[in-house]
């Protein structure tokens, strides 16, 4: 019987290995597990928050990028290793069990959620199509309320934003998002576009630390230069439904609060009752949890050793759980045909950062850009990274159409009843415990 290879994730990372696998063990049975039908390009949320490209632009059907995988609407909520055996939870709610000779675990991760009061209920994130989405409705939202009320208390609360996290995310959604709302309260009647106020809110002493200081103290001047406030040093310590509460002991009142600050594994990896650090499944270079060969993980779900930086991880960005995934296949199909596998090693391109406009700041093999240059560099990665043709024209072109028309500015009204809540979107209390799992 042809051996049964079960991927657990639909990103660049478990499509990657589902598409290359095809080709690579041609005999082997494939099922993939996703509650999407699509790869989606996180780096590009941003934009479909701010609306410089609707959400489908953000995606490749996985309809194209597959031909004789089994994909399987639902998501994993439990793995039993000494079984082999997968629960899935399908998006209609059914269960459903699958056996497995591999396992490929490519998961992703989730928005980080730390013990802060309030933040579960309160805290919007952008990790999401859905949340990206919901996030736009929401702000659009305030805006049109803020222009409707009299009370002018109520009118400076709608029209302050508060993003905590001054990693690339959270940088990237306050700054598109502001150029967005900026615009909008120009063309509002009754609203006065200098009540807009952006805040963002970072712990570090500096804006996305990996980028140097350099691109850092760019990245802060373009933000101020347009009047968004960044807070360096501090902290949020409390929110609630019409406030944030800031580690300075400020109290801002805001009818927004985006959380950016850090991704975590998802929550799947850690209760695998197997090693794992942070909540990342521990692996060894070729990709293998450690006494279980059968099982590959890879992305940002997995713990994987940095060859080209000793004594440290690959951290979870995009661009390794793409160049990862070539290298988990050929492993799994190594693994299956009894041939030796070989380690993972990369080198760094750098990283990107759309600041809207015609700003931007960039460091592609270390070199540092700003402005145009850097945004000629950061839209032709982009591109580049999509690796699909009808997915790069989508792209371009609203680009293009966004560049000449502007932000057509429209709410899409499809979150009229929903919380817009981490949990709710990101599914993060889904998960089985190793007793549950076992129990059936």
């Amino acid at each position: 019987m042809a051996a049964h290879v079960v991927i657990v994730g639909g990103g660049f990372a478990g499509a990657g290995v589902a598409r290359r696998l095809e080709r690579l063990a041609p005999d082997a049975r494939i099922t993939l597990v996703s509650p999407d039908d699509h790869v989606l390009y996180l780096p590009l949320l941003p934009q479909v928050a701010a609306g410089v490209i609707p959400p489908r632009a953000a995606t490749i059907a996985l309809a194209r990028r597959l031909r004789r995988t089994r994909t399987l609407p639902g998501r994993a909520v439990g793995v039993d290793p000494a079984a082999r055996r997968v629960l899935v939870r399908t998006i209609t709610g059914t269960r459903e069990d699958l056996s497995y000779d591999h396992l490929v675990l490519a998961p992703g991760s989730v928005t980080k959620v730390m013990d802060i009061p309030g933040l579960r209920e309160y805290g919007r994130g952008v990790k999401t199509l859905a949340e990206a989405a919901f996030l736009r409705d929401h702000v659009l939202e305030q805006l049109e309320l803020a222009a409707a009320t009299t009370d002018a208390a109520e009118r400076e609360r709608r029209c302050r934003f508060v993003v905590v996290g001054g990693g690339y995310a959270g940088v990237e959604t306050a700054a598109s998002l502001q150029l967005m709302t900026r615009a909008l309260a120009r063309r509002t009647r009754g609203l006065d576009p200098d009540l807009v106020r952006w805040h963002v809110v970072q712990h570090a002493p500096e804006l996305m630390p990996g980028l140097g200081q350099r691109l850092s103290e760019d990245t802060h001047r373009v933000l101020t230069d347009r009047g968004v406030v960044v807070d360096l040093g501090t902290s949020l310590t409390g929110a609630d439904d019409g406030s944030v509460t800031l580690s300075d002991g400020r109290r801002l009142e805001t009818a927004t609060l985006i959380w950016t600050a850090g991704v975590a594994p998802n929550p799947l990896m850690s209760r695998l009752d197997l090693p794992s650090t942070h909540g990342a499944l521990d692996v060894g270079a070729d990709l293998a949890a450690a006494d279980h060969p059968e099982i590959t993980a890879l992305g940002d779900a997995a713990s994987v050793p940095d060859l080209t930086n000793p004594g440290h991880t690959c951290p979870p960005t995009a661009q390794h759980a793409t160049r990862q995934a070539p290298v988990a296949a050929a492993n799994v199909a190594a693994a299956l045909a009894g041939r030796p596998t070989s380690d993972y090693r990369h080198r760094d391109l750098g990283l990107v950062v759309d600041l809207g406009g015609t700003d931007a700041v960039a460091k592609p093999f270390g070199i540092d850009l700003a402005g145009l240059p850097a945004q000629v560099v950061t839209r032709g990665y982009h591109l580049w990274a999509l690796r699909a043709p009808d997915a790069v024209a989508r792209v371009a072109t609203n680009w293009a159409l966004h560049g000449v028309g502007g932000n057509n500015a429209v709410r899409l009204g499809f979150f009229t009843d929903t919380s817009g809540r981490l949990a709710e979107f990101e599914h993060t209390d889904d998960y089985l415990t190793p007793a549950e799992v076992r129990a059936g």
